[in-house]
């Protein structure tokens, strides 16, 4: 056997043991333009400024949580 492969000489011409190129491989099912738009362009700012919430909202979310375990504490002592 020459080949380094191991393929037996004389399959050297068997449609079988033609394989494709790499490009040819990774190019199977993929588009002619593989490039896609970019969904988030860098850079710029903000069509509109980002809101968020507000302190109160904070402080009540807080004050809820602490009133909730002072209630567990008095009931359960």
């Amino acid at each position: 056997m020459t080949s380094p492969h191991g393929i037996d000489p004389r399959a050297f011409n068997d449609p079988r043991n033609v394989y494709p190129t790499d490009e040819q491989f990774y190019a199977h099912g993929r588009p002619a333009d593989p490039l896609l738009p970019e969904d988030r362009p860098r850079g710029g700012s903000p069509a509109t400024p980002l809101h968020h919430r507000g302190t109160w909202a904070t402080v009540a979310l807080v004050a809820g949580i602490i009133l909730l375990i002072l209630v567990g504490i008095a009931l359960f002592p």
